[in-house]
């Protein structure tokens, strides 16, 4: 860790939703020496980045990726084709495969290609996904379940095939989900947030899965400079190979006691999130009228005054308590 960091992260006063490590750098030689990793949507954006931090560390890489346009059209193979042989070139060994991830025949032959070509499966990283950008009233059922698919979906039957197979291997593994933005709502984009929420619960649970196998199972919330970004007219600055070291760290040894967790990258900025939970509370004796919650919702949400008159005041025993973090 560079000098200084330390005291930083453990400082008791960082921010409560996220302890931030500014200016993070350094590298970790040959941390992934040996290892399988596949990489999704690696020939483009974040995933190759990730492809090419992995292959220079040590890795041999499957560059999964079918070339598609933005909104999941116009294939094109050598977009994968290209991200191999420039780690070829570097000297690595990589291979890659058009299949797709929204299917579980794909999914199956990816992972089938990895340890066809290598023996074994160490670490998945999933970054394929499409978008369709356009506004909710005008989204089709189609675009729903294609955008679906190919995130929530993909993430799901990736994990299923690589932890099937890790667990054969009795040698444990890394999987690794995309989930940018799962918070935020968006009117123009809501199968990618909602695919993306749903990413987080799916790699919490199959973190919980793998754990008695000691597979791990984590999440990395990137910002970075993309084809997605750029559609939504995102002004960002972070470069998609800021993401790639905590991709590579997450990957190797080094993290193999964490999982369950979920990581946001955004240049030199690292953060680790928490589970939504309970902001406020508020208690009654017997079940709540909805004069009663009409009264209290202000202090409920923030404090603020009810919108209409109070109903009677409610005994000292039933007035709404705060939880302590309130």
């Amino acid at each position: 860790m560079r000098d200084g960091l330390a005291p930083f992260h453990n400082d008791p006063f960082a921010p409560r939703r996220a302890r931030r490590l500014m200016g993070w750098g350094g590298t970790m030689a040959e941390s992934l020496k040996d290892k399988v990793v596949i990489v999704t949507g690696g020939g483009r954006g974040i995933g190759r980045a990730i492809a090419i931090a992995c292959a220079g560390e040590g890795a041999k890489v499957v560059v999964a990726d079918r070339g598609l346009a933005l909104d999941g059209s116009s294939p094109d193979f050598a977009v994968a084709e290209e991200v191999v042989s420039a780690i070829r070139a570097q000297g690595g060994e990589a291979l890659a495969t058009g299949e797709s991830v929204a299917a579980k025949s794909g999914a199956d032959a990816i992972v089938d290609a990895a340890v066809s070509e290598w023996g074994r499966i160490d670490g998945v990283v999933c970054c394929a996904g499409i978008l369709r950008h356009r506004p909710f009233l005008e989204l089709t059922e189609s675009d729903f379940d294609a955008v679906i698919a190919s995130h929530l979906k993909g993430h799901f039957l990736m994990y299923h095939a690589a932890l099937s197979r890790m667990v054969e291997q009795g040698s444990g593994g890394s999987l690794i989900g995309i989930s940018s933005g799962y918070v935020l709502g968006d009117p123009a984009r809501t199968p990618y947030r909602a695919a993306k929420a749903g990413i987080v619960a799916l790699t919490k649970s199959v973190a919980m899965a793998g754990a008695g196998h000691k597979v791990r199972a984590n999440v990395i919330s990137p910002i970075a400079d993309t084809r997605m970004t750029q559609a939504s007219q995102l002004p960002i600055q972070a470069q998609p190979e800021d993401v790639a070291p905590m991709a590579v760290y997450l990957l190797s040894d080094r993290a193999a006691d964490i999982s369950g967790e979920v990581y946001s990258v955004s240049g030199t900025s690292i953060a680790i999130w928490e589970d939504p939970h309970e902001r406020r509370s508020m208690r009654n004796p017997s079940r709540w009228t909805q004069d009663e919650i009409e009264a209290n919702i202000g202090w409920l949400r923030a404090g603020a005054p009810a919108a209409q008159p109070p109903v009677p005041p409610l005994p000292d025993s039933a007035k709404p308590t705060a939880e302590p973090d309130a």
